[in-house]
């Protein structure tokens, strides 16, 4: 680089032109426009605007001129430069968007194909969880009957999970025995222990006449074994209208099981207690096994002739009131029953662990469908 010299202007120092510059500039656009790939491209910004490009050896020479001269030296170059900067990123975007579109369609997979194989019981079907399947026919047999899907959350309000549903403060089934809170007890926030703080939120978003089926998945601390899990799914359903009575309640339970379990199958209530339901009643299932035959050493219902499957009654009448509803004029009933007793009812499962420790050859039994 040269020293100043009042006597040079940036006209006449070649590398400084005008045509020099603009000639560069117009070489360095037509070249990077002309790469194929990011590889082309980044060849094209070492030459172009790298410490050896023309750009980089015009601005050493800026040095060399008058103080009065460097201004407009200057602001040539390094218009230049944001010219060739800002077309080098515009180029580059586009070849990084269309790489990523090579990449994709190297990548698609045709979904719909089935792939030969010289020996047909060598192909591996995928298969959907059993109790994702079961719940979505449980789902779909009220929603024949006009039924509707309600949804809520599983990190619940303690007041949604217990207190509205007439649930007292001294209940047994809110203490740390038995109940997941998400801090402290005081914390105002539990894992929900059933779906019903679902019916809660149905019947105070929703218009009446309401009928809803609450399918989901929720915690208890109840140890892992044959047939009792932490985690686990229930569907729950609510009917509030006009008239309801535990008629009613029975008809739609025998409907259901009906379905589920086939033709012949017979239910009984027997009296219970629940704080949300007044009556109260356990749904009992004929046991599939000894059909309640006299004398039975039956393992299943374990000589009883009947298996729990869940339990119902017609919604307490605070239960309403604390929704807002009329028991002058509304009336109620629900139920709820486990999808993992469901599950192994139907199908003769004999351990409940089966179904949570992930084992592709319990699951693969079920395909993709459940019939």
């Amino acid at each position: 680089m040269s020293a100043p010299n009042s006597d040079i202007d940036p006209v006449q120092v070649a590398a400084l032109s005008e045509a020099a510059i603009g000639n560069a500039v117009a070489k360095a656009l037509e070249e990077i426009k002309k790469t194929n790939n990011l590889e082309e491209l980044k060849q094209a910004k070492t030459t172009h605007l790298g410490d050896k490009s023309l750009i980089a050896l015009a601005n050493r020479e800026i040095g060399g001129l008058p103080p009065e001269a460097k201004a407009i030296a200057g602001k040539r170059v390094a218009t230049a430069r944001v010219t060739l900067s800002e077309f080098y990123e515009l180029r580059e975007s586009e070849l990084v968007a269309e790489y990523e579109r090579e990449i994709l369609q190297s990548q698609k997979v045709d979904i719909n194909q089935v792939l030969a194989s010289p020996d047909f019981s060598l192909r591996k079907f995928g298969s959907r969880h059993p109790l994702t399947q079961i719940s979505e026919i449980m789902s779909d047999v009220f929603i024949a009957m006009g039924y509707e899907i309600a949804e809520g959350p599983e990190a619940e309000a303690e007041w949604f999970n217990f207190d509205s549903l007439n649930i007292q403060p001294s209940h047994p089934s809110r203490s740390l025995q038995d109940t997941f809170y998400l801090t402290e007890m005081d914390s105002g926030m539990v894992l929900r222990t059933q779906t019903s703080p679902v019916q809660m939120r149905a019947m105070l978003t929703r218009e009446l006449p309401l009928y809803v089926v609450a399918p989901g998945k929720v915690f208890r601390k109840d140890e892992l074994d044959t047939t009792h899990t932490p985690v686990f799914h229930q569907i729950e359903g609510l009917a509030i209208d006009k008239g309801l009575s535990m008629a009613h309640l029975k008809g739609t339970l025998d409907h259901f099981a009906t379905t589920m379990f086939g033709e012949g199958v017979i239910t009984r209530f027997r009296p219970s207690f629940f704080p949300f339901t007044e009556p109260s009643a356990e749904l009992d299932v004929q046991c599939f096994l000894c059909k309640n035959q006299p004398n039975s050493n039956c393992r299943t219902c374990k000589g009883t002739g009947w298996i729990e499957w869940g339990g119902c009654g017609m919604v307490n009448p605070k239960v309403l009131q604390t929704a807002g509803i009329d028991t002058d004029v509304y009336s109620g009933f629900a139920f709820g029953m486990g999808l993992e007793r469901t599950l192994m009812f139907r199908y003769s499962i004999s351990d409940m662990r089966d179904m949570v420790e992930g084992d592709l050859r319990f699951s693969a039994q079920f395909g993709s469908v459940l019939r």
